[in-house]
Order: C-alpha cells, then structure tokens, then sequence
C-alpha cells in the first residue's frame, strides 16, 4: 500500500515536467482512431468540470471523446473556475437537478479542483448522483500539497484550507468514486489524489502530468471504461490485457 507520509507540493523538477502535457494531447489525437473501441455507456448525462484557472474550453476534447461514447455531456457552465465564488455551488446543484428531472441520474468528472467540485456535489445530493471520476484532484491531506494552493487563495479570495467546504469533499462519497492520478504530477501531490478503497471506490494510476490528465489517451480510455458501468452493478476497473503497461499498480509501495 502507498505510504500514509505526509504529503508535500510534488518537486519542482516534476513542476518543470508539466510541459509534457502538450504531448499528450497530441498522443490522444493520433490515437483517436484507436480510442474509439473504448467501452460505449448507455447515453446517461455526464457532467464534466475544470480545474482551477480553466474553463470548459480546456475540457472540450474530453467531452468531444465522451460524445462519441454515446453520452449527453456537458460542460459546467460557469466561465473560469476561480473556486467557490458566490452562486458557483448553487448552480451547479441546480444544475444537476435539472439534469436529474429530465433524465435521470448523473455521472461527475472532475479534473484537479473540478473533481474537489464533483465531490462536494455528491456529498450533497447522492441521489441524483451515478458515479464521480476525479482527475489529479486533491481529496486528502493538507489542502498545500499542491503547486496551486496560493493561485487559488489568489482568485478565489478563500483559505485554501477550509474546514467547513472540506468536509463535503474528504469522505469518500456514497457513490462509486475513482481516483485516476499520476505520481509523476507536478502539480498535486499523489498522495492527496489517493483515495480510500472501499467496495465502491478505487484508485486508477496513469503516467502523466496533472495538465495533461484530461488530455491523455489512457486516463479517456479508463474514464469511459468507468461510466460504461451499468447503474448499480459497479465492479472494480481491471485493464484489459494488451493495455495494462498503461496501468500500474496503484497499491504499489
């Protein structure tokens, strides 16, 4: 099992690492072809949320694949995520109702700070909820073991670390939930992706840069391999043979 250390912001070689995401952007393009005999769901709505500093522009090729899986996906609609600004939370909580009334219950992904978002959500109204997948995103720890702790002091105009918004976030929803992280993120520390496993929740591990996360073939082929999973049948995500070098251990030490 991964070590319970306390957790630190990743080195700042990896941080210089983040450039790598550029290329990974273009692997998933040149694999798209390939991509697209990744599992098919069953047309339920997703929702699909930025990090911090983003906008839905930055997840547009992640929504763009899951579209060709036959989902209803969306953005989150709320312009550059800058934390939890006033009306943020209400709207996306309206949001997930509305998508709920119409059609049933929701899938969550959330990329880094998108993902502390899907949590919050699912805490809040798991029974609108189907399933929460988090990319890079910080669950555990200290909210400083990240790269990004004083840019989101900066736009938000919050603490980073806040108690009260964190107990939404830290306990492991009442949904499926999946962690996907890489330890080589230069941006949040992995430890504070690792989730706590229990019989609805795991951890996928991918090689990646935290920007590159929601642009990487590996972590879209194991998010739509993630909401395939029939509503209320969840099993445990197991890669298939010809592609687990692209999946290690995440339990390793």
């Amino acid at each position: 099992m991964p070590t319970t250390a306390i957790a630190r912001p990743p080195s700042k070689f990896l941080l210089l690492a983040e450039g790598r995401a550029l290329w990974e952007a273009t692997a998933t393009l040149a694999l798209w072809p390939l991509l697209q005999c990744a599992p098919r769901g069953d047309g339920h709505a997703v929702v699909v949320l930025p990090g911090l500093g983003a906008s839905d522009g930055s997840t547009e090729l992640l929504r763009s694949f899951l579209q060709t899986r036959g989902y209803a996906v969306h953005g989150w609609g709320h312009g550059t995520n800058c934390g939890p600004l006033p009306g943020v939370e209400k709207g996306l909580l309206d949001l997930l109702r509305r998508l709920h009334e119409r059609s049933g219950k929701v899938s969550l992904v959330g990329w880094s700070l998108g993902g502390v978002f899907a949590r919050m959500l699912a805490a809040r109204s798991p029974d609108t909820v189907r399933g929460v997948v988090t990319l890079g995103s910080p669950l555990h720890g200290s909210p400083k073991a990240t790269r990004a702790a004083k840019v989101y002091e900066l736009l938000s105009g919050m603490p980073a670390d806040d108690p009260r918004r964190q107990r939404w976030v830290r306990p492991t929803p009442q949904v499926p939930a999946t962690s996907i992280f890489s330890r080589s993120d230069g941006i949040v520390s992995w430890r504070s992706s690792f989730e706590t496993e229990t019989p609805s929740s795991e951890n996928i591990e991918v090689e990646a840069s935290h920007l590159g996360l929601g642009v990487h073939p590996a972590v879209f082929y194991a998010v739509a391999d993630r909401l395939s999973q029939p509503d209320g049948a969840w099993t445990r995500f197991v890669a298939p043979a010809a592609l687990r070098a692209f999946y290690p251990d995440p339990a390793r030490p």
